[in-house]
């Protein structure tokens, strides 16, 4: 895995042991998920939910996100990212937490100063170690709409399986779908009004 982008562009980071049920995000998605979320990202308090390798966050990082929060349930995933956070010298601007997103989360809007996100990605996990799909996508945006975790004008950008389907939770709106294969980006915001 490397940066694509930013200050530490081209810098490969620090992957977690294949036996975990880990995917990172590809190069192709992350680049396209980062091109249209480009105008939003300088300065830009960036929450990463599920973030396994911390692959997003650093890219986040390098990229000029002002502060990211990764977190992972797992603490392989958790140690992993505070090496990569090292690795680029991003510590200063990041914190990781170990959590359980499917869990609520009303602790996590005291880490972006009571003010919410304003970028929210979620890659959660499509499999289990036994193959069998999982749902995590429909919890993990009800959580996050419950602790109101997102800003005013924040966005989410939630990336799923193409079989998996949610339901979107009533104050948020689904404007945006982008396809990569057998993933879907879903990008969602408040509703107007």
């Amino acid at each position: 895995m490397r940066i694509i982008a930013g200050t530490a562009r081209g810098r490969r980071i620090f992957s977690v042991s294949k036996n975990l049920p880990v995917k990172p995000i590809s190069d192709r998605i992350k680049q396209s998920v980062f091109d249209i979320l480009r105008p939003r990202i300088t300065g830009a308090m960036w929450l990463d939910l599920f973030a396994g390798t911390g692959n997003v966050s650093m890219e986040a990082l390098s990229r000029g996100a002002a502060r990211v929060v990764s977190v992972d349930r797992e603490p392989a995933c958790i140690k992993n990212i505070h090496r990569n956070l090292k690795h680029l010298g991003f510590e200063d601007r990041a914190r990781v937490i170990r959590g359980d997103i499917l869990k609520p989360l009303d602790y996590l809007l005291s880490y972006s100063d009571n003010e919410g996100y304003d970028i929210i990605f979620m890659g959660p996990p499509y499999r289990d170690q036994n193959n069998k799909m999982l749902a995590f996508s429909e919890p993990a945006l009800k959580n996050v709409a419950a602790a109101k975790l997102l800003a005013p004008n924040g966005v989410i950008a939630l990336q799923t399986h193409k079989t998996e389907e949610f339901a979107v939770p009533e104050e948020l709106e689904l404007y945006r779908v982008e396809k990569y294969g057998d993933t879907l980006v879903h990008f969602l915001r408040y509703k107007a009004g």
